[in-house]
């Protein structure tokens, strides 16, 4: 459906705990030893001191559960996801959008996500990610393609690598066909979007599943840092029935092993997303229009899939054939990691330029 600034479609959100639930309380007589122990035992924990007391907890429970040495990036991920779901039993109160503890964070989307609640409780994992995405619409994400910064909205996938944009400014500045619109398929936090309007595109067609990106992509309309961008929320293509030019879809580069929430929906992909858009962007390409895919050989270097999808659909599909494409290492990560990242001297960013045969 179209998105309208009057239309409310509802926000991604950590889930408040508003119902009474039996916790373990935490302050300065308790040992952290306890708190740990309680929380590996599938009890709450609310702290009620200091908000570094629930950092010291979170760093004593990482260590307390580092205990496998295999650094594939499959234990790497499953050992993540344990601590993820044991940490969040750690919790905070949230009283008139404030933290309770003391020396906590001023976080401004407890006001703007949570305005009909007075008290609740949030696990600290959580707080700490309103935290970060609070100092990130705050102070902006320099984004270098663009010679500026963006303002990501809460639960909206930013990048903090670029390799893939460099790639996309690369091919938009050779391009020289008609640019009277585009669809941008998942618009995310805009940047792609706004790196077509750089380069001449007249329209842009926005669509997105996550509200939150719609409702951070209306920001930048309604206070008129960005203009001929109409906004869908949906899946895929979100009901816009029209066809353009350039249709642009930067999916996850990783295919879902099991059940995600929040913002790391934006990482994976289930079995039927590619077969799904490839037979609905051939109804809304325009003739002589170009599937542009931002994609990476992540997932068959590192084991996690053995199929590629745009080679299966330009193997079987028989929908399209593969005009161009582009390629770029990325750099390497940080050294001060632990995690196991000699998959990346292999990694590449690809960008593909697909028409209808």
């Amino acid at each position: 459906m179209k998105y309208s600034k009057d239309q409310y479609i509802g926000i991604n959100r950590p889930e408040a705990i508003i119902s009474e639930i039996d916790v373990v309380g935490f302050d300065g007589g308790t040992e952290i030893s306890y708190a740990v122990e309680a929380l590996i035992e599938g009890y709450y924990v609310l702290v009620l001191d200091f908000f570094s007391s629930g950092l010291k907890i979170l760093s004593s429970l990482k260590r307390e559960l580092q205990t496998n040495e295999d650094t594939s990036y499959q234990k790497q991920r499953e050992a993540r996801e344990r601590f993820q779901k044991i940490s969040n039993r750690l919790l905070l109160e949230v009283d008139q959008h404030r933290l309770s503890v003391k020396k906590a964070p001023r976080i401004g989307w407890f006001k703007i996500l949570y305005p009909e609640l007075e008290t609740f409780l949030l696990p600290f994992p959580q707080v700490q990610g309103l935290n970060s995405s609070w100092q990130w619409y705050k102070k902006g994400s320099y984004i270098p393609v663009l010679h500026k910064k963006i303002y990501p909205w809460y639960a909206t996938y930013f990048p903090t690598r670029y390799e893939h944009l460099d790639l996309f400014e690369d091919y938009l500045k050779q391009y020289h066909g008609d640019k009277t619109s585009a669809i941008d398929v998942g618009v995310g936090s805009g940047v792609l979007s706004m790196q077509l309007l750089k380069n001449g595109f007249k329209n842009i067609i926005a669509t997105d599943s996550n509200p939150n990106a719609i409702l951070g992509m209306s920001h930048y309309i309604s206070k008129k840092l960005l203009k001929n961008v109409d906004l869908y929320h949906g899946d895929l293509f979100a009901g816009y029935e029209g066809k353009a030019n350039l249709i642009v879809f930067n999916p996850p580069w990783m295919p879902l092993k099991r059940e995600v929430k929040g913002i790391d929906k934006a990482m994976y992909y289930d079995e039927q997303l590619f077969p799904r858009f490839f037979e609905q962007a051939a109804a809304h390409l325009a003739e002589n229009g170009k599937l542009i895919m931002i994609f990476s050989n992540l997932a068959e270097i590192s084991q996690a899939a053995n199929k590629h999808p745009i080679k299966e659909e330009l193997t079987h599909g028989k929908r399209y054939r593969k005009e161009l494409l582009l390629t770029q290492s990325v750099a390497m990560g940080s050294a001060k990691t632990k995690r196991d990242l000699s998959h990346r001297e292999d990694e590449l960013v690809e960008l593909w330029i697909l028409t209808k045969i």
